[in-house]
């Protein structure tokens, strides 16, 4: 299992009045275990208050350039985006997880692309990665971009997707669509509805000549967009998402049902030592960890980051929610422990086995 390192941060840079982009500084000994793929996250822990808390943020830099970085917007009651904007420094050390996460497909220089992507907000910071990897390493792919945000002022990276279109000049196309600014085009203003979406295609997004498409943002926003070019014959396979915020709490919501087991006998194989647990029906097998003092991987327990997945070796889950595992994972009897609860008297989880 791979852990956490003390980074020091290279820079903290305000990108708007609610966002910061941090760059963290990775010595050369820790390069080989932090490549990341464009698209993926870092996870960071830092003790806030006395408490210990764990974020997972996209990165949105090329990781060709060896530069790691993240922007984290500031939400209202977040205590680690609170902190990350208002007191992080240039200097100050987080403990932050190498890098995790499937939001990608493979670079091909000898392919032609046509990508598209739709984002919302701080849902733009895996895409700015996407986006300069591809175009930087396919001569020949294009890109456009569907960016959704309230106002022109709180668009993420707007200086840097502008300097882009320039550099890419014919090969990028970012369109902008606000929420609380009118717009003379009614196209552009607005959510991302499935209306929208139609009108989009209809206009500025030829669908059937597209090779690819990411979506990322709130849940609400993910499905509708994936369920309406879907509905536009747009195969599947051919949509890739991510998830920054989902609906929570999932495991309260179940009522302990799902044939669930009480005081199931779970043992967790972490880091090579094995820790044996008991699981109260409609507790996740991650919960019960944490309460044992198991030292588990964890981030956004809400069935997203995939931090704390695990193989099963014995015994039987019902897992509640699944946003981050594909068809390969759930064959090899991979799953999220933050959603999963025991259905059989025995478990057996095996934290290591999974890369």
């Amino acid at each position: 299992m791979k852990k956490f390192h003390s980074l020091e941060i290279e820079d903290v840079f305000k990108d708007t009045d609610d966002c910061v982009v941090i760059t963290f500084k990775v010595p050369q000994d820790l390069h080989k275990e932090f490549e990341f793929i464009q698209g993926q996250y870092l996870t960071l822990k830092k003790e806030i208050n006395g408490e210990e808390l764990r974020r997972s943020y996209s990165l949105c830099s090329n990781p060709y350039n060896k530069v790691w970085k993240v922007a984290v917007k500031e939400l209202g009651g977040g205590r680690f985006s609170t902190f990350a904007n208002q007191d992080l420094k240039k200097g100050d050390v987080i403990e932050v997880h190498p890098p995790e996460g499937k939001f990608y497909i493979d670079i091909d220089p000898d392919r032609s692309k046509d990508l598209i992507a739709f984002a919302a907000g701080s849902g733009i910071t895996p895409i700015m990665s996407i986006i300069k990897t591809h175009l930087s390493k396919e001569p020949n792919t294009t890109f456009k971009l569907y960016y959704l945000n309230k106002t022109t002022d709180s668009i993420i990276f707007r200086e840097e997707l502008k300097t882009l279109e320039l550099d890419y000049d014919g090969r990028l196309k970012v369109y902008h669509f606000l929420t609380q600014e009118t717009n003379d085009n009614e196209l552009f203003s607005g959510r991302f509805s499935k209306e929208k979406i139609r009108s989009i295609a209809d206009s500025i997004c030829d669908l059937d000549q597209m090779s690819d498409c990411f979506i990322c943002g709130p849940e609400e926003m993910v499905f509708t967009i994936k369920d309406e070019l879907i509905e536009q014959g747009v195969d599947p396979k051919r949509i890739h998402f991510e998830l920054f915020e989902v609906s929570v709490p999932v495991l309260e919501e179940t009522g302990g049902g799902h044939d669930t087991v009480d005081n199931a006998v779970v043992t967790a194989i972490v880091d090579g030592e094995e820790f044996t647990f008991q699981v109260a029906a409609g507790t996740s097998i991650l919960e019960a960890a944490e309460n044992n003092d198991a030292d588990v991987p964890f981030a956004c327990k809400g069935g997203v980051c995939c931090t704390c997945k695990a193989k099963v070796l014995e015994g039987s889950v019902n897992m509640i929610v699944n946003y981050g595992l594909d068809d390969d994972d759930l064959e090899n009897n991979m799953i999220l422990t933050c959603q999963s609860l025991p259905t059989s008297q025995k478990v057996v989880v095996d934290y290591d086995d999974i890369y």
